[in-house]
């Protein structure tokens, strides 16, 4: 098995080159089909941000912005509808397996269930309003530290929200016991042993995210990436941007880079350890990262694919905001993550050894995930940068 490396030293980091070297199989095709098919379906911008390329002495910089996806200000719309797609499709069949008379199991299938998550806003946003386009119910169970303006516009997709005193795991742990109930369908983006179809339908979901970064790169003439930087909380985006980039049968690896805060450091902990381990978190304007426990499904991809993690305080996610605002960039404090991850990683004290670990040059073209605009979190807007 190789070595892998890692530092106690500011920022928290954690690198492992022999990930580039690692392969799995691609997610399924017709994800992007189906998204393509949903009314309001465009590719969100790839917009190139020359300053940025200057500031940190790379070639190319380019942001995946993803403040419009869907009608909705995160990307988590694909990994919603694209899940409940196939959830309900496989709750129909069973149903009609189960029928003694074709109206009874037109009957089953067609009657509404109440899809039921827990969220630090985006997914739950995301699933309350694919249940009001399908005519469905939706409960969304929300931990301590989300934005009131986040809860709102849940509520405001007509769902029933359920506000939870713990922190996002407490959450998760209160809507799997909700879910129980037989008109019930749990939605969630984590995994964990016994619930892991779904959450892997939601990460086959945002495999359109990358396959349209592919296109729009080769029509800036930029070709493969050579790294990809993506905030991270329990890891099912993660998990997807690996499985696309691994899962590619030639030309140049492509370097892949978690960013997490410092108040919630699961994956880049459970990479330094070997193991996943679920940490304590703090407060943090990053909402939509602050999960203490990796999904047990992302994590084997996560330590095999990924080259490098890095944590991030509060203070380098706002300036990032705003910085991204000043070029045309609507991102909240969870999509700038992906800008300050790349600043820790190639400023201040042992630049150069993150630099060669990532195998960066002055001709070296990065995209940036931002994942949510300003409106996902107002937090953003108002945090000392």
């Amino acid at each position: 098995m190789p070595a892998y490396v890692s530092s106690t030293a500011e920022p928290p980091w954690f690198a492992r080159p022999a990930a580039r070297a690692w392969t799995c199989p691609p997610a399924p095709t017709e994800v992007r089909d189906f998204h393509a098919s949903l009314s309001g379906y465009a590719p969100t911008p790839l917009t190139e941000l020359p300053p940025l390329a200057t500031e940190l002495g790379i070639g190319r910089v380019f942001v995946k912005d993803e403040s419009g996806r869907l009608g909705l200000p995160a990307f988590k719309a694909l990994g919603a509808s694209w899940a409940v797609h196939r959830a309900l499709a496989a709750r129909a069949a069973r149903a009609a397996r189960a029928a003694r008379a074709a109206r009874a199991a037109r009957g089953d299938a067609t009657a509404p269930v109440t899809l039921v998550s827990a969220t630090d806003g985006n997914h739950g946003r995301a699933v309350a309003r694919t249940a009001r386009l399908l005519g469905h119910r939706a409960r969304i169970f929300v931990p301590r530290g989300v934005h009131p303006e986040a809860v709102a516009a849940i509520a405001a997709e007509g769902a029933e929200v359920s506000q939870v005193t713990g922190a996002y795991d407490e959450a998760v742990r209160q809507a799997a016991e909700a879910a129980v109930a037989p008109d019930a369908l749990l939605v969630q983006d984590t995994a964990w042993p016994g619930y892991e179809r779904i959450p892997g339908w939601i990460v086959e979901g945002y495999s359109t995210l990358c396959a349209e970064i592919d296109e729009q790169l080769a029509a800036a003439g930029a070709g493969t990436p050579d790294l990809i930087a993506i905030p991270v909380g329990v890891g099912s985006l993660a998990h997807a941007v690996v499985t696309h980039y691994r899962s590619r049968p030639a030309g140049p690896p492509t370097a892949l880079l978690s960013v997490e805060p410092t108040a919630a450091p699961c994956v880049i902990e459970s990479l330094t350890r070997g193991e996943p381990v679920s940490v304590t978190t703090g407060e943090t304007i990053m909402a939509g990262l602050n999960c203490g426990t990796p999904s047990s499904i992302a994590w084997p991809r996560l330590r095999d694919g990924l080259d490098a993690a890095i944590a991030i305080p509060d203070a380098a996610s706002a300036r990032a905001a705003g910085d991204l605002a000043r070029l045309g960039i609507s991102s909240g404090p969870c999509g700038a993550a992906s800008l300050a991850g790349l600043r820790a990683a190639l400023t201040g004290d042992g630049a150069d050894e993150r630099r060669a670990a990532l195998g960066l040059g002055p001709a070296s073209t990065v995209v940036l995930l931002s994942t949510e605009g300003s409106a996902a979190n107002p937090a953003a807007t108002t945090a000392d940068a």
